[in-house]
C-alpha cells in the first residue's frame, strides 16, 4: 500500500492468537497416535466439538478458527510455500460431492464401529493394522502391546486413526495440487455442521 507521495506506507501486523498454533494440536495428535494407537481415541474431539459448536452457537466457528488440521493445510500451503495456489476444480465444492463424499465418509465410519464391535463380542480378534484409503492395510504393531482397556478400545483407535491419517492425507493432497484449505470445501465435519447452521437458522425464521 502507498500514499498519495507514492511512499510505502507497512500494513500493521495483526497479533497472533493461540488459535493460530492449532496446528501442532494435529502434529502431536498423529505423533502420538504413531507410537501408542490408544491416542487415537483424542481424535474423537475434533468430530464432537464442532457438532456442538454448531448446534448451541449456530455458526462454524470450530472450522473457521479452531481445525487445526485447516490450519496445518494453512501452514504448510501458505507458509512453507507448499501450495501450488491454483483454484479447485468447481465439483469440489459442489452439493453432489460434498454431500456425496459425506454420505461415504459416514459409511466407513459405522463399518469401522461395526469392527470394533465384532471384536468387543469376541466374533473378531484384533489386528493391529491401520487401513489407508479405506484400501490398503499398514502393519502398525508397534502402536500397541495391550493395556488395561479391553481389545475393542485398541480396535476403535487403529479404525479411527486410520480414518483421521487418510482424510489428512487427502487434505495433503489437495493442498499440494490447488489452494491450502481445499479440503474445507469438501471435508465431511464441514458439510455436517454447515447443515446444522441452516436447519437453525430455518428454524429462527
Amino acid at each position: 500500500m502507498t500514499n498519495s507521495n507514492n511512499v510505502k506506507i507497512k500494513k500493521p501486523k495483526r497479533k497472533k492468537s493461540w488459535m493460530d498454533y492449532l496446528y501442532i494440536w494435529s502434529i502431536i495428535y498423529f505423533a502420538l497416535g504413531f507410537f501408542n494407537i490408544l491416542f487415537a481415541w483424542l481424535g474423537l474431539i475434533d468430530f464432537i466439538l464442532p457438532l456442538i459448536v454448531a448446534i448451541f452457537a449456530g455458526n462454524k466457528y470450530f472450522c473457521n478458527n479452531l481445525c487445526g488440521r485447516g490450519q496445518l493445510f494453512w501452514f504448510l500451503g501458505n507458509k512453507l510455500k507448499l501450495s501450488r495456489k491454483k483454484k479447485a476444480p468447481k465439483f469440489l465444492s459442489s452439493n453432489w460431492f460434498r454431500y456425496g463424499f459425506l454420505a461415504f465418509f459416514l459409511t466407513m465410519f459405522a463399518n469401522m464401529v461395526f469392527q470394533t464391535y465384532l471384536v468387543f463380542s469376541g466374533t473378531d480378534s484384533l489386528r493391529k493394522a491401520i487401513k489407508l484409503f479405506w484400501t490398503f492395510k499398514v502393519p502398525w504393531q508397534w502402536a500397541y502391546n495391550g493395556s488395561i482397556f479391553p481389545d475393542w478400545v485398541a480396535k476403535f483407535g487403529f479404525g479411527f486413526y486410520s480414518l483421521m491419517l487418510t482424510s489428512t492425507l487427502i487434505g495433503l493432497i489437495v493442498m499440494l495440487l490447488f489452494k491450502e484449505r481445499t479440503w474445507c470445501s469438501f471435508c465431511p465435519m464441514g458439510t455436517m455442521t454447515q447443515g446444522i447452521c441452516k436447519l437453525k437458522a430455518k428454524g429462527k425464521e
